[in-house]
């Protein structure tokens, strides 16, 4: 399974460099504390819906290569946290769909709206684990299927155990990859060239669909 590589290796350059600042300035723990949280709210809060690639693929991909280059971060101990932190974030999103977004849904959804819940639930029924694994390789849909998940009344055990697999895939799997990249130079070097117009960019956009919807709601 391949995450989108654009993703991976575009702003990893930017990300890099404020990382490493953070380990700089404050330590180990509080790296590890950082990038783990990133990864909760990215899924968890639903930050990732505005800023993906600042909390998914490009963030565990530059941790990889800081944990390479530091004899300061222990790569096991990142991707442990790393693996935890996803695999909350997503039980915590399915959690409010089910618990909060299926009630309200219920409460004062129209028959249109029924209707797009019984066809959730129907998907989720016969295509929910993969879809759950799969979701964790793309930008948004990460943040959205978990909740989906929890609104279709997925059952709970498949999505423990797609969520298991999805966050140990992504989160140790992303990682790694970017701990072991470091060993060629060249992963490295066309990285930084166009990484810091990404970063910008993957801000930007999502600065102006923030502001987009501001506007539609007023």
């Amino acid at each position: 399974m391949k995450a989108n590589v654009g993703e991976i290796l575009l702003p990893q350059a930017a990300l890099d460099g404020q990382l490493n600042n953070w380990l700089e300035v404050f330590g180990p723990f509080l790296f590890y504390a950082i990038v783990w949280g990133l990864v909760f709210v990215g899924t968890g809060l639903f930050v990732g819906a505005f800023v993906p690639f600042v909390t998914g693929d490009s963030l565990l991909f530059a941790a990889g290569l800081i944990a390479a280059s530091s004899s300061n971060i222990n790569v096991a101990i990142l991707v442990g946290g790393v693996f935890i932190a996803a695999f909350l974030g997503d039980q915590v999103g399915f959690i409010i769909g089910r618990h909060y977004g299926r009630p309200y849904l219920d409460k004062r959804g129209g028959r249109k709206t029924q209707l797009m819940i019984r066809k959730t639930e129907n998907f989720y029924l016969k295509y929910g684990w993969w879809a759950v694994v799969v979701a964790r390789f793309m930008p948004w849909a990460r943040v959205i299927i978990p909740v989906v998940a929890g609104v279709g009344r997925m059952n709970y055990y498949k999505f423990l155990t797609s969520n298991f697999v999805g966050a140990l895939a992504w989160g140790i799997g992303i990682t790694l990859t970017g701990f072991y990249a470091a060993t060629i130079p060249a992963v490295k070097s066309g990285a930084y060239a166009i990484a810091a117009f990404f970063i910008i960019g993957s801000i930007v956009a999502g600065t102006r669909t923030w502001l987009a919807d501001r506007k539609v709601s007023n």
